[in-house]
């Protein structure tokens, strides 16, 4: 697997090609954890957007030892944290994260909000579309495609060697 580093001038200019494409004005910006705290603060200074929510969602099935019976696309989301509904009713909300490398992340918090009543688009530095799990689906914004591992300059301790991806 490709995978490239990326250093704090290569994200300051992922925010630059993307903040342009970013129309109309957002209510406020739900950024999933862990991965798009970082871009959607940089993206929140950049839109002077001040009303910020987090969105934490996992995938047990992704997690060794536990077993899932069926396709990966329909695993079952654990949220440990998700804004109450009534602060996303009738807003419209730019979601944020890093990547989109499964889309699952990006998908079921935008369902969630828009179930809720709000109204998201979706927002990340890299889209993959090889590797996502909902063809015909791309995220509204994004600022590079790619099919590579991504390290971002905030995660190079927890590089692929780290995490085992590479020996």
């Amino acid at each position: 697997m490709r995978r490239e580093v990326l250093t704090w001038s290569d994200v300051d200019k992922l925010i630059d090609y993307l903040a342009p494409q970013i129309h109309g004005r957002y209510d406020g910006m739900v950024i999933i954890t862990r991965g798009g705290i970082v871009p959607g603060g940089m993206l929140a200074e950049a839109l002077n957007i001040t009303y910020i929510l987090t969105a934490s969602v996992r995938f047990p099935a992704d997690f060794p030892g536990l077993q899932f019976p069926g396709p990966e696309k329909y695993a079952i989301p654990e949220f440990n944290q998700f804004p109450n509904d009534e602060v996303l009713a009738g807003r419209r909300l730019l979601v944020v994260d890093d990547v989109w490398t499964k889309g699952r992340n990006m998908i079921t918090v935008a369902n969630r909000i828009d179930v809720a009543g709000g109204q998201p688009d979706t927002c990340v530095l890299h889209y993959k579309p090889a590797t996502s799990l909902y063809p015909g689906l791309t995220p509204t914004y994004y600022a590079a495609v790619t099919d590579a591992y991504i390290i971002y300059p905030w995660e190079l301790d927890r590089g692929p060697e780290v995490l085992g991806v590479w020996n």
